[in-house]
């Protein structure tokens, strides 16, 4: 499962990229907090923690509080990582205002992050 996921995160995490690279900033930010959701996913199964369905919240909660908060696995800046880049997904897909290249490359800068840091974990 940490593996699958994490080839997912890579995955989101290109398509981000060109999505950026050629002007898709919605699709960026969109693509960038589902790269950083799959990593964190892949974080959590490499510790044995996993539930039958995938929810965003849980997801959240679980990888700031067992993998940040209690392991201490992760540096304490990621915790908010999650549910920011969801309120920037959220507004790229729900709201008629579209995301700027800024917002857009933030995001994925936070998702590059994420990814980093959890391929490094993952591949210890």
């Amino acid at each position: 499962m940490t593996t699958e996921f994490f080839y997912k995160a890579k995955n989101n995490f290109n398509a981000a990229q060109l999505c950026l690279d050629n002007g898709f900033y919605d699709a960026c930010a969109n693509r960038a907090y589902y790269a950083a959701l799959q990593a964190a996913l892949a974080a959590l199964a490499d510790k044995g923690i996993k539930r039958d369905r995938v929810e965003h919240k849980w997801v959240h909660a679980d990888f700031a509080g067992k993998l940040i908060r209690s392991r201490k696995i992760y540096p304490t800046k990621l915790k908010s990582y999650l549910p920011d880049m969801q309120i920037i997904r959220d507004w790229a897909d729900y709201k008629s205002e579209n995301i700027s290249r800024k917002r857009a490359s933030e995001q994925l800068l936070m998702a590059k992050e994420m990814l980093t840091l959890i391929e490094k974990e993952i591949n210890r």
